[in-house]
């Protein structure tokens, strides 16, 4: 009888670790995903996503990104398969990953389903606001089995963010007046943020207003009519493909002469239409420039 319950014993404890080892966290889609073990083959299909799983610290699981994910240096030495246009499912399957990490508005619903339809489990995001990279910092290294790597990246994260948020608040309480900002994440067609999107949050935690906060579209396209009908005081952005020459050239030289007058500063795209932790540098960089354009308005009202 002794031997037996041993025997008993032995067999159950690999079912108790196997029931601790399990992971569940939810998605953006409010789809709960069940993994019987911690994923250790993860593909990001995109480059804010691959970002994500480094400064989580679980990048060393990363079998293959999408085109693009250059950063961290590490991450362009990995695969490739596609990109938000077109994902690679011949390729993914050929890698036999055991999670793939995707964006919500960022890659093609299609491309989605047709991997979840085939077994593999996909983890879908959509980072909306500024606090949401500190959620998917967490939920990716509880994903690969790391926690504490997740909460340690996460807790610097909003202890940077609040940081920013308390300089930022002394700016625009000794301002007047708030900067009215059109942001260009393309010049062709010309795009922008709606209040919804991310950017649109960096603009109000430094001070400004988007002029196109109230547009439905995540990210519109508008016409240089509408730009100036908002009226704003300062362009920022980082949608050429050029670089910041090309984009300083191209406002100064708009066909609608008041929109040249209009102050045009170039902002690095990745520092801030990467939702990862790097945004943290281009919230500094826009607050720096919506505090001096303020300070100006105030000094020089119209």
């Amino acid at each position: 009888m002794v031997l037996c319950g041993l025997f008993v014993c032995v067999l159950a404890c690999p079912i108790v670790h196997a029931r601790a080892a399990r992971v569940e966290v939810q998605d953006d889609r409010g789809k709960t995903l069940r993994l019987a073990v911690p994923a250790t083959r993860i593909i990001a299909i995109a480059p804010h996503l691959t970002e994500i799983a480094f400064a989580a610290g679980v990048g060393a699981k990363l079998i293959a990104v999408s085109r693009f994910s250059d950063y961290p240096p590490e991450a362009k030495r990995l695969p490739r398969v596609g990109d938000g246009a077109r994902v690679d499912i011949e390729r993914i399957l050929l890698l036999k990953p055991d999670l793939v990490l995707a964006w919500r508005s960022g890659n093609q619903a299609g491309d989605i389903t047709r991997l979840e339809r085939l077994g593999i489990p996909v983890w879908v995001s959509e980072p909306a606001r500024l606090a949401d990279i500190a959620r998917l910092l967490r939920d990716t290294a509880q994903l690969a089995g790391d926690a504490a790597s997740g909460e340690r990246a996460a807790s610097d994260f909003e202890r940077e963010l609040t940081q920013l948020r308390e300089l930022a608040s002394v700016v625009e309480r000794r301002n007047r007046q708030s900067p009215r900002v059109f942001y260009e994440i393309w010049h062709q067609p010309l795009l922008t943020v709606n209040g919804a999107h991310m950017i649109s949050d960096v603009i109000t935690l430094c001070g400004g207003v988007n002029v196109f906060a109230d547009v439905p579209m995540l990210t519109p396209a508008v016409s240089l009519e509408s730009v100036l009908a908002a009226r704003p005081n300062m362009v920022l952005g980082g949608g050429s493909a050029n670089g910041e020459s090309d984009f300083r050239a191209r406002w100064a030289r708009m066909p609608l002469p008041a929109l040249r007058v209009v102050a045009a500063h170039y902002n690095p795209p990745d520092s801030i239409q990467r939702q990862s932790p790097r945004i943290l540098d281009g919230i500094r960089a826009i607050c720096a420039r919506l505090g001096s354009a303020a300070t100006t308005a105030t000094e020089n009202p119209r």
